[in-house]
């Protein structure tokens, strides 16, 4: 019999994404990747041009993207094994491997989000948010949130917990709430600032810039490709094929812009200033540093989180598991 978890999971896994957008092109020998994509997530976009080019039969496994209903469903599906690879965050990949389950993070993008206000707003600085509506996406253990409120604190000396009124909310929400002028500020996810940019409101703070303030050296990936470590010692060759195609199609839209016409029909864009700004920001997140570069810094910014959230956002660890991350240079 079926446990709870597995049937819950079988419910929301839907299926390939690619099949029924026309792109899935020819069946790859070797095993295949499951990787489990939300309805709107920029992993199609990626996984849209290894189907369409073939970097997958390139890189000796098929790959098969399958629909899921958002986060939950993505982490129940990669926990109970219904997918071998999800989009998550490092923070929640390093508390599973805190508490005792093995992940593996393959640095997906260093793009996060952003403090959008209007093009008019009276805001200025991060002391300018104490009174006014903060819209936070995400929840109070959100990583964007945590660092939003050490850098207030150290640069401004406030605690926006409590200087400013916040409201919590799913990304779309914030977003709509900001547009309607119920919020005076949002901190929101990268692709709905760079929507927010296309309709003239401007950022405040970025998570990068944040980042850069408590010490990082370089731009650091805090969403990654997760893989249970059974998953890689099952499958070496097919996810280090995987890793190899994961780069070469972030190259190929980075270098040739034909690529993108793959991807365009994937962005919902409304227009041509929409999917200018959602491709920069997409290609400025591509990951460039090595695996120890990246790992020095995000223990830094894991210091920082787990202080501000204790083991609520943690676990049990005090650091980052020691085999966290998937080196592709080691493992490809």
């Amino acid at each position: 019999m079926l446990s709870r978890r597995a049937m819950l999971a079988g419910s929301v896994l839907g299926g390939s994404v690619l099949g029924g957008l026309g792109l899935r092109g020819a069946r790859a020998d070797g095993p295949t990747i499951r990787l489990g994509s939300l309805p709107f997530g920029t992993s199609t976009w990626e996984a849209a041009v290894i189907k369409a080019r073939g970097l997958d039969a390139a890189n000796g496994f098929q790959l098969d993207a399958v629909k899921l209903a958002g986060n939950d469903a993505a982490r129940i599906g990669f926990i109970g094994g219904q997918v071998d690879t999800i989009i998550g965050d490092l923070l929640w990949a390093a508390r599973l491997g805190n508490d005792g389950q093995a992940v593996r993070f393959m640095p997906y993008s260093t793009s996060e989000g952003a403090v959008m206000v209007p093009a008019d707003s009276p805001v200025k600085t991060l002391k300018d948010l104490d009174g006014k509506r903060l819209g936070v996406a995400g929840g109070p253990l959100d990583k964007n949130w945590l660092l939003l409120k050490a850098q207030a604190k150290d640069a401004a000396g406030i605690d926006l917990e409590h200087a400013a009124e916040i409201a919590y909310g799913a990304p779309p929400l914030i977003t709509l709430k900001l547009e309607q002028g119920a919020l005076d500020a949002a901190l929101t996810y990268w692709t709905y600032c760079a929507r927010l940019e296309a309709k003239k409101y401007r950022r405040l703070v970025s998570a990068e810039d944040i980042m850069h303030a408590l010490g990082v050296a370089g731009d650091v990936a805090l969403i990654g490709y997760l893989f249970q470590d059974a998953i890689v010692k099952e499958k070496p060759a097919a996810v280090a094929g995987f890793a190899r195609a994961s780069r070469a199609a972030k190259d190929m839209l980075a270098q040739d812009p034909s690529t993108w016409q793959i991807v365009r029909p994937l962005m919902a864009a409304e227009d041509d200033t929409t999917f200018e700004a959602l491709k920069r920001d997409f290609l400025s997140g591509i990951p460039r540093r090595l695996v120890a570069e990246e790992r020095a810094d995000a223990e830094k910014l894991f210091a920082v989180m787990a202080r501000l959230g204790g083991t609520r956002l943690v676990g049990k660890g005090s650091g980052l598991p020691p085999d966290l991350y998937y080196d592709a240079l080691r493992n490809g």
